[in-house]
């Protein structure tokens, strides 16, 4: 069984438009291929407080990322530094303020776009500073990292649709077109990505509402989707929504790494080995 993952954040992504709109995703949940979970984000549903949240298992309350301009290292053990310490590779391909968060902060562009020298926590990243940077440019970036460095623990954040999302609202044809360009964009990779004996995670930070915000309590802003392809969890639809708090260690029993001393058990129904 293999221990190699890679862990896609689309952000902003709403869970009930990643249903309605992302065609090849859940044909390999309604195929029996991929488990699909809906997930309730943590609060406040701002995307470097939840970026935290993914990557560490730690609440805002917790961890002090409580808002987007908080601008610093993390103080937790994130799911790069347990990769690192633990004698697997890491890499990622993300918005810059991943990098702020478990490389170096403040982002320089000309020092921290590419980051290969293995020195920090993200041991090989490259990193896009705006929100319209395309994804399929992304998605190239990580597919390079891939090819490259071949690393156990695979990071990928993408933007567009939460950029399209605060342009033109939640219920808008080009937030639903930006969710179907994702799927494509995941319906070109993920086949190889399998073979190549990758489990995959697609999940999102938070997601939209119609005036084209985030940040609050509302269905819109907090339902996220959750798919796994692994063979560590049985194929299913589970309508419970599970904790966003969940992720990080669902990353780790996936990677076959030991979990930070922060996170919570692992309870996800469906997960191998998991205590549910």
């Amino acid at each position: 069984m293999q221990n190699k993952l890679i862990f896609i954040t689309i952000d902003g992504l709403r869970f009930d438009t990643a249903v309605s709109q992302m065609g090849y995703i859940n044909h390999l949940v309604e195929k029996g291929k991929a488990a699909r979970y809906k997930v309730q984000s943590e609060l406040p549903s701002m995307s470097r407080p939840l970026y935290e949240v993914l990557l560490t298992g730690t609440p805002a309350y917790q961890n002090g990322i409580t808002h987007n301009g908080v601008v610093r290292l993390s103080h937790e053990k994130s799911l790069f530094h347990l990769t690192k310490e633990q004698g697997k590779t890491n890499a990622t391909a993300s918005y810059y303020w991943v990098s702020e968060l478990y490389s170096r902060a403040p982002f320089l562009p000309e020092r921290d776009r590419f980051q290969f020298e293995g020195t920090h926590a993200i041991e090989r990243g490259i990193f896009y500073w705006e929100d319209h940077y395309p994804d399929s440019h992304l998605f190239a970036d990580a597919n390079y990292l891939l090819h490259t460095y071949k690393p156990d623990f695979l990071y990928i954040h993408s933007m567009n649709v939460d950029d399209d999302g605060h342009k033109f609202t939640s219920d808008s044809k080009q937030y639903r077109g930006r969710d179907i360009g994702a799927d494509i964009i995941l319906a070109h990779a993920l086949p190889q990505w399998l073979k190549e004996g990758y489990q995959v995670i697609v999940t999102a930070d938070h997601g939209m509402n119609t005036d084209g915000l985030h940040g609050g309590t509302t269905f819109e802003e907090r339902s996220v989707p959750l798919y796994i392809i692994s063979e560590k969890v049985k194929p299913q639809i589970v309508e419970e929504e599970i904790p966003q708090l969940q992720l990080a260690p669902l990353a780790c029993h996936l990677l076959n790494i030991q979990p930070s001393s922060a996170m919570q058990p692992l309870t996800i129904p469906g997960v191998v080995g998991a205590s549910e």
